[in-house]
């Protein structure tokens, strides 16, 4: 397959692009949220797709285009959420989103089925996004503004329609005073500090998935997450 035909976005799997969130409204609910268990339904649900998942990774290591573009289509819009999320540039998580399939796909014949094709993947988005956050650690950039695929500006916080009652200037400003501290309380963590933190609060991974990932132990991802969630909540003590 040349690289070419690997190109995937949202719009060529015929999956509609994840929306746009409040970055205040996700961040405040990620420093807040509880742990939630799966119920057996949904753990029932897990055991399949996985199953179907190796099945369509041993179709795929066997020369079968149309089962890796399955797991592509399955996994399009989440590869892409995640790095958004992470790296808060929709150009930057484009870029990620499209480079982690063409790895995947030049990797698939070493996959051992070992974990699932979910954490796998998402191993190879988390690696290239701390990659991308090391890289422009030293570039300072509005988190409220990012680029598109044209190279213009989107302000996130406008693009969110505000439907509560008495939603006013008085309150948009507010909001924007509001995710400028927590995207500041953010950039002071560590890129694996905010990984983590991420990972765990806005995907809603174990601990153990997470060290399986940045390929370390699920005690070295929890203190990670303890410092990270400590440095958030003295950054916010006032908030």
């Amino acid at each position: 397959m040349s690289t070419q035909a690997l190109r995937w976005n949202a719009g060529q799997a015929g999956l509609a692009t994840p929306a746009v969130e409040s970055s205040a409204a996700m961040n405040k609910a990620a420093v807040t949220r509880t742990r939630t268990r799966l119920t057996p339904a949904q753990v029932e649900a897990r055991a399949q797709q996985r199953l179907e998942d190796d099945d369509l990774i041993r179709e795929a290591q066997a020369g079968k285009r149309e089962a890796f573009d399955q797991l592509v289509r399955r996994y399009d819009s989440s590869v892409l959420r995640l790095a958004l999320h992470m790296l808060g540039n929709e150009q930057d998580a484009q870029d990620v989103h499209q480079e982690a399939f063409l790895k995947a796909y030049r990797h698939l014949s070493n996959f051992r089925f070992e974990c699932s094709f979910y954490t796998w993947l998402y191993r190879i988005v988390t690696n290239l996004c701390l990659d991308q956050m090391r890289r422009r650690k030293s570039r300072r950039e509005d988190s409220a503004v990012v680029s598109d695929a044209e190279g213009g500006e989107i302000d996130l916080m406008a693009n969110v329609e505000d439907t509560r009652s008495g939603a006013n200037p008085v309150r948009e400003l507010e909001r924007k005073v509001l995710n400028e501290r927590i995207h500041a309380a953010l950039d002071k963590l560590t890129p694996r500090e905010r990984t983590v933190f991420e990972l765990k609060h806005y995907q809603g991974l174990k601990l153990r998935t997470i060290g399986e990932m940045l390929q370390t132990t699920e005690e070295t991802a929890k203190n990670t997450l303890f410092r990270a969630t400590r440095k958030l909540r003295a950054n916010l003590a006032d908030v």
